[in-house]
């Protein structure tokens, strides 16, 4: 009997159409401007997604963890080379440096996804493109989660789950110059927030060179100093008075004014 993969259920049939679709016509914008050539399909799974790139006409290679996955990909993908390596793992550097990266569903099912980011910086030559699950908080955070016994789900099965502010800070602190949010994200219920659900998953980019794409919206790195009056060690009273203290400044520079006119007049 034919075993039944995760990866041809109809919902994440779905969802792969899906996310190809926005990512195709993200790279038909860009990949002019950028001389887009050469793609490493990272967390590749049965290789969809670099049949994808592959059709495309990009040159691609896929890489995945589990060599489970791997075989099928070459099975089902026999002209796209496939390498069984995990992307916490520094042997993925040996793949040398590719264009474009691609790296979709993998990063919070990892124990160190700041190391694995490290690694997709090295193999970038130009540009990455991520795709994640992200916690609902404003702040940089990650949630240690354990996940269930899958084929889908990360090679030990407990993981960090980070918000997007925390993967915007991993990919410049990774190296990368250039981090980049999208104005419009999928037209999917996992990518907005809902009655039922926060939103829970997101698509960011991240470059070597400036992009003038109007797709795009550059990112800024959340900063959060430690210790001070608002880190996780505080309480509800040093919070209240940090906003005192804030309130402060603010009126003494609006008084600021009336005091220099009180001064002329002396």
């Amino acid at each position: 009997m034919e075993k039944e993969w995760t990866f041809d259920r109809k919902w994440t049939r779905d969802f792969t159409r899906v996310r190809q679709a926005f990512m195709g016509e993200f790279l038909a914008s860009i990949r002019t401007e950028m001389s887009l050539a050469s793609a490493l399909d990272v967390g590749c799974g049965v290789g969809d997604f670099s049949k994808f790139l592959s059709d495309m006409g990009f040159r691609v290679r896929g890489a995945d963890g589990r060599q489970e996955n791997v075989a099928e990909a070459q099975r089902r993908y026999p002209d796209i080379p496939f390498d069984t390596i995990n992307a916490e793992d520094i042997e993925i550097s040996r793949l040398g440096t590719f264009d474009f990266v691609l790296c979709f569903g993998l990063l919070y099912h990892l124990e160190n996804p700041l190391r694995a980011i490290r690694h997709l910086h090295a193999l970038t030559g130009k540009f990455l493109l991520i795709e994640s699950m992200c916690l609902p908080k404003d702040n940089p955070a990650m949630e240690l989660l354990d996940e269930g016994v899958a084929e889908d789900q990360g090679l030990s099965y407990v993981a960090f789950y980070p918000s997007e502010s925390c993967l915007i800070k991993m990919l410049y602190r990774a190296g990368f110059p250039f981090v980049y949010r999208f104005r419009r994200l999928p037209d999917d219920e996992l990518f907005r927030a809902g009655f039922w659900r926060k939103k829970q998953r997101t698509f960011l980019a991240a470059s070597k060179v400036s992009l003038s794409e109007p797709k795009l919206i550059l990112a800024k790195e959340f900063i959060r100093w430690t210790p001070n009056d608002l880190d996780p060690w505080g309480t509800g009273i040093s919070r209240m008075r940090h906003a005192l203290f804030q309130l402060r400044i603010l009126a003494s520079r609006a008084l600021r004014p009336i005091r220099r006119a009180g001064a002329k007049l002396k």
